[in-house]
């Protein structure tokens, strides 16, 4: 196609007519192994229907069993990556991952507070991996400048009982309610508490406020474990609201597409288990198709073993 070239009128009208999807920024880590951090949530985003806008906070070195090191981005190098598509894109939502440091922090709330009407779905990840001393100075600026125009803090149980609750003491695990009045005094609105241990082998997941649990769903626990679910169900969340969806409802769909995406997961490397975002996209018959390439059974031990993969990119 030329300089010159030009497309049908007919085709301009149709393009012109189509209203653009619902465009969730993402503030996230760049993830090497494609399991969460950015690449989740633009995978994730795009599955729901939506837009991503990816802002790169920091660089992460890892592989899908763990973490080697981290790099962060310059705070002004993170603010002029969203200030510029800002200027020229409407945003519906927003989602927060790892942002590499104090500064980042300091640099995304700032942002985000030009843009109060703007749901923000956050994420806490699990932050072993950082050095203790920097960890800690994060976690605090997270505390400070992000919470307060939190709309859902979205984290796993454990995680979020050592942010919100460290000097918790009691006999039994904090119940989500108990972590969503600990993190309104900081000003998030609600928390979203995933992998609630439960009996028989059970793990609950449970949206709620400061007055109680509002919505949420049991997951069976899985034998296999899993790297990027957070992001998965965090960006979900955030497309969710983006494209207009009521909160309680965004919540169970959002869960039913993590837990769809974890049962379609694949292991690409020797690590951990990938949720697949397109698990929805797989052809027709790929799944639970129990004969072979020549129309024969499986053999008794693959037909009884439960790990055995369901496809060539199925784990369970």
């Amino acid at each position: 196609m030329t300089a010159e070239t030009t497309l049908p009128d007919a085709a301009g009208d149709t393009l012109e007519e189509q209203p653009p999807p619902a465009c969730v920024m993402s503030f996230n880590a760049s993830d090497p192994s494609g399991a969460g951090g950015m690449a989740g949530d633009v995978a994730t985003i795009a599955a729901m229907g939506a837009h991503g806008l990816p802002v790169v906070t920091s660089i992460v070195m890892r592989d899908t069993a763990e973490v080697f090191d981290f790099h962060a981005i310059d705070a002004d190098v993170i603010a002029e990556q969203a200030r510029g598509i800002l200027e020229d894109v409407t945003i519906s939502a927003w989602k927060v991952g790892f942002l590499g440091s104090v500064e980042g922090v300091s640099a995304v709330a700032e942002i985000l507070s030009d843009y109060p009407d703007v749901p923000l779905v956050a994420y806490l990840p699990n932050l072993s991996w950082v050095e203790e001393d920097v960890s800690q100075g994060y976690l605090d600026a997270f505390r400070e400048l992000v919470l307060p125009q939190t709309e859902v803090l979205v984290g796993s149980h454990q995680t979020l009982t050592d942010f919100l609750l460290p000097d918790w003491e009691g006999d039994r695990p904090a119940s989500p309610r108990e972590l969503a009045v600990a993190a309104s005094k900081h000003g998030a609105r609600y928390v979203l508490v995933t992998s609630v241990p439960l009996p028989d082998q059970f793990l609950d997941n449970v949206l709620a406020g400061p007055q109680g649990a509002i919505t949420g769903e049991k997951f069976e626990r899985f034998e296999v474990s899993f790297v990027g679910a957070g992001d998965t169900l965090s960006a979900a969340l955030a497309s969710l609201l983006a494209a207009g969806s009521e909160l309680h409802a965004a919540v169970g769909e959002a869960l039913a597409f993590l837990d769809q995406a974890l049962d379609a997961g694949f292991r690409p490397g020797m690590g951990n288990v990938i949720p697949d975002r397109f698990f929805w996209a797989l052809p027709p018959g790929e799944e639970d198709d129990e004969e072979g390439v020549d129309g024969e059974v499986p053999p008794d031990d693959e037909a009884l073993d439960s790990s055995a993969p369901k496809g060539p990119r199925h784990v369970h």
